[in-house]
């Protein structure tokens, strides 16, 4: 490992002579300057491009893209640049592909080789073939020291000169993404930018290191793009992960950053592990420790393994890589969005960007050799875990199925879904009487099967990750895990399933999923001029339907109880539009309709009366007019960035509704009778909301206002004068009963202690009452993702427990016993009258990260139906 230190050192003793040398005057004039323009033929190092040296200042992100397509282009021949999409604000998302003339002259041979390794593709395999590694800079935005370091590595790998580097892609083709998450990368350099210091400011009090909300460690929308690698519910994950399927790298590491006073961590990782994670890629992680703690060992930089970071959560960037069989890893250094350029470390030394960045750089030359020397090895293993996924999958259950006869709509997003992640599926050929795990049920049970059901195999390329995305309760070897612990698509797409542990054969396409599309037509759309059209109430798809209409200005009604009309039985919450009250929009109804509903995909039906066979006909008072609501959110300091992005997301991504956002700073001052609903995201209000402004709020919600307040919002509210949610109480004895010795418990236990009060993202049945409109569209149960030890009483008179938990409500997940008991007769959604207006209580929130499919419906109904 010495030619890998001496890199490292040199490297990093150039970046910081630099700083030293430099006059201060020089510094801050080179702070003014452009870069330069690179000189013909010449291969500039950042600092000689960028005009400044690296790690004395952070680089916008169009200059980091400039530095990239200057060493591209000075690397003919062993370099391209691809770009594979843009953020939600328009910034390109690229990686840079690295090889050696020859392996880049047949890349793409390179790359379909490599699914064939993986019996993604069909075609002879050549098992003599680099391997490929994949490195991911600055998922989180304000961890802004990776995308400097990328370019002192993106110099290493072009520059001819350096032997090592080029020695190493004999054996490697490398990837590398610069910048992951360039949005939330650039609110963090504007601002920091803007607010530094002449001469960067090392005191932990200065105004640069106190980033403001929402910070820049999220994307547009302030989702965390780290917890969104399995979901892909924003833009910039689906479109890199569409590439990183492309190429199924053997090898990734996603660099980030943690709090300043801690120093460098890298692999081996902390349990728990997955289950599913193979002993090869435990003992990899180790392998590639070994080169990574030489390294730092010779430069006496302190780092830890083993501890904080898991491999267990499916969803980031080292554990939805391993679920893919690469070699998974998370690197973070010290520093965050805190950190600066300068930061003063409570055990007084000083920590600079320049330190952060010749780490990073470190570890990602120690990873591209530890994958060049090793990648025979890699690349044989990575081919036996596709072989093995395919001839011998894991796990107890061989087949999963999901019930053909449920709603279309949500069928359809699932197995789209599916053919996102290159997980093949096909379709029961008929009815088969068997027995398997019932997720409805939580437990092992008599099934049917019928025919056209959906049918995942495990005996398939990606069997791995769909054991892992489909396990009813997932095997955790310890509690003490990083993230949420239950994820299982039916429960999160709310579908009926069914784990089987016989092998199902299949019939049908397996990745185009056309047969669970509505054909153009069946609408029942005979009639040219029906009395009213009709469109059943079950997933997003509809509420999409439903604010395309309203925006369109077209009357839409509701069905606040069951009735049946032509042959067809229909459930509350049904969507009925009459022409009697469009007669405005003249000859463009029928076509207005029909169009908004082939674009949301929803199945509607045309009747040619008003009358039902059975419950209420059309015209009665029970099928109620559904208003066109101003809805505005709150947004800003003391609000959760992720919360408000989640809702921000919600409306202008999904469903397309236009929403207010208005801000903390100013809320005292809105009117709020310019808006119909008001949406408190989770977050702490003890500021924005004084006695006398909750009066007011309350005032407008008795003129007919509707509040929905959601998790952190929720609990502000209760106990609150007039609100009628009420946490519930304790047993002040209990701590007063049994032995003094109690109270001895060892300190290194203290974690493990609170486990006991927490709920980790565990899933749990919540008992429906589907005739409320907060609860239309669903059936007597909901399974929601529960985050945090929800302990309130059941509303009393006035209020409305449409969602409760009761005894035995768990399915799966972890919980601790003190968290279980509290989540047992505890009150989750409900509403409650003010006056003439609605308050609505989300003590749990069904919007969670945007891949909880299955509680998107209840956010629709409180925003348009409740109080109807």
């Amino acid at each position: 490992m010495s030619e890998l230190y001496q890199l490292s050192a040199w490297a990093c003793r150039r970046v910081l002579l630099l700083l030293l040398i430099m006059p201060l005057g020089l510094l801050a004039g080179f702070a003014q300057t452009a870069p330069t323009a690179p000189e013909a033929g010449l291969l500039l190092t950042p600092s000689q491009f960028l005009g400044y040296p690296l790690g004395s200042r952070f680089t916008p992100h169009a200059d980091l893209l400039r530095y990239v397509d200057h060493v591209v282009a000075h690397a003919p021949g062993r370099m391209k640049r691809q770009d594979y999409g843009q953020t939600y604000e328009n910034r390109r998302l690229e990686v840079v592909q690295v090889a050696t003339p020859e392996n880049l002259s047949r890349l793409d041979d390179i790359r379909r080789n490599n699914l064939r390794l993986a019996g993604l593709e069909n075609g002879a395999v050549q098992r003599q073939q680099p391997a490929i590694v994949w490195l991911s800079y600055n998922i989180h935005g304000n961890e802004a020291v990776s995308s400097e370091a990328v370019m002192q590595v993106l110099y290493d790998l072009a520059d001819p000169q350096n032997a090592q580097t080029q020695a190493w892609l004999q054996n490697t083709v490398v990837l590398l993404d610069p910048c992951v998450n360039p949005d939330g990368h650039e609110r963090y350099v504007q601002w920091y930018n803007r607010v530094r210091a002449q001469v960067a400011n090392a005191s932990p009090y200065a105004w640069e290191h106190h980033e403001p909300w929402p910070g820049g460690r999220f994307n547009h929308y302030y989702f965390d793009l780290n917890r969104d690698w399995a979901w892909q519910t924003q833009q910039e994950s689906r479109q890199r992960l569409t590439l990183y399927n492309q190429w199924l790298p053997q090898v990734h590491a996603d660099f980030h950053e943690m709090g300043p006073d801690d120093p460098y961590y890298f692999s081996p990782a902390a349990k728990p592990y997955h289950e599913d994670i193979t002993d090869f890629q435990r003992k990899f992680q180790n392998v590639i420790g070994d080169y990574n703690r030489q390294v730092f060992d010779q430069n006496n930089w302190l780092y830890f393994t083993r501890e904080t970071y898991d491999l267990f959560y499916p969803s980031y960037g080292d554990t939805y890589p391993s679920f893919n069989g690469a070699i998974g890893m998370t690197y973070e250094q010290g520093g965050s969005g805190r950190a600066g350029v300068r930061y003063a470390k409570s055990d007084g030394d000083t920590l600079t960007l320049a330190q952060r960045i010749s780490h990073h750089h470190a570890t990602s030359l120690a990873t591209i050799r530890a994958t060049a020397e090793r990648h025979a090895e890699l690349i044989a293993e990575f081919q036996k875990y596709f072989t093995d996924a395919r001839t011998k999958p894991h796990g107890p259950y061989k087949s999963f199925v999901v019930a053909g006869s449920g709603d279309p709509g949500q069928l359809r997003a699932f197995t789209q879904y599916l053919e996102r992640q290159q997980i093949q599926y096909g379709y029961a050929p008929r009815r088969l009487k068997t027995r398997g795990f019932d997720y409805s049920l939580g437990k092992e049970e008599s099934v049917q099967i019928e025919a056209q059901d959906v049918v995942v195999s495990m005996y398939q390329p990606k069997s791995t990750l769909v054991k892992v995305l489909f396990e009813p309760r997932p095997a955790l070897e310890d509690s003490l895990t990083y993230d949420i612990t239950a994820w299982a698509l039916p429960y999160s797409f709310g579908l009926k399933a069914y784990a089987l542990k016989d092998k199902v054969s299949t019939v049908g396409s397996q990745l185009s999923g056309q047969q669970n599309k509505p054909a153009a037509g069946n609408s029942q759309l005979a009639i040219e001029k029906p009395y009213a059209y009709v469109a059943r109430w079950n997933n997003l798809q509809d509420v999409r339907f439903l604010s395309r209409l309203l925006q369109q200005h077209v009357k839409v009604r509701v069905a606040g109880r069951a009735f049946e009309a032509e042959g067809q039985k229909y459930q509350p919450g049904t969507l009925v539009i009459t022409r009697t009250g469009n007669e405005s929009l003249g000859s463009r109804f029928d076509q207005l309709v029909r169009t908004q509903a082939d674009s949301a995909g929803v199945i509607v039906r045309a009747v040619k009366s008003g009358f039902s066979t059975s419950g209420a006909d059309l015209g009665s008072g029970y099928v109620r007019n559904v208003a066109r609501p101003t809805i505005a959110v709150v947004g800003g300091e003391g609000v959760s960035p992720t919360a408000f992005g989640e809702v921000w997301h919600f409306f202008e991504q999904q469903i397309g509704y236009p929403v207010t956002v208005l801000g903390s700073d100013y809320l005292r001052s809105v009117p709020l009778s310019k808006f119909d609903v008001l949406i408190l995201p989770d977050g702490d209000y003890s500021e924005m909301y004084s006695e006398r402004s909750l009066e007011a709020l309350k005032t407008w919600v008795r003129g007919g206002g509707r509040l929905i307040a959601l998790e952190g919002a929720a609990a502000f509210l209760a106990g609150k004068k007039d609100f009628l949610l009420k946490v519930k109480s304790t047993d002040s004895t209990a701590n007063k009963k049994g032995s003094p010795y109690r109270l001895l418990k060892p300190y290194a236990s203290a974690e493990r202690e609170q486990i006991g009060e927490r709920v980790q993202g565990s899933v749990y049945r919540v008992q429906l009452d589907n005739t409320h409109p907060l609860a239309f569209g669903y059936g007597p149960t909901y399974y929601a993702l529960v985050r945090d030890t929800l302990n309130y009483r059941f509303l009393g008179e006035g209020g409305w427990n449409v969602g409760v938990l009761k005894r035995n409500s768990y399915a799966a997940g972890f919980a601790g016993r003190q968290a279980q008991r509290k989540l047992t007769d505890t009150f989750v959604l409900g509403a409650q009258e003010m006056g003439r207006g609605q308050v609505v209580y989300l003590a749990d929130n069904p919007l969670f990260r945007g891949f909880w499919q299955g509680g998107k419906l209840l956010f629709g109904n409180a925003l348009f139906f409740v109080g109807q």
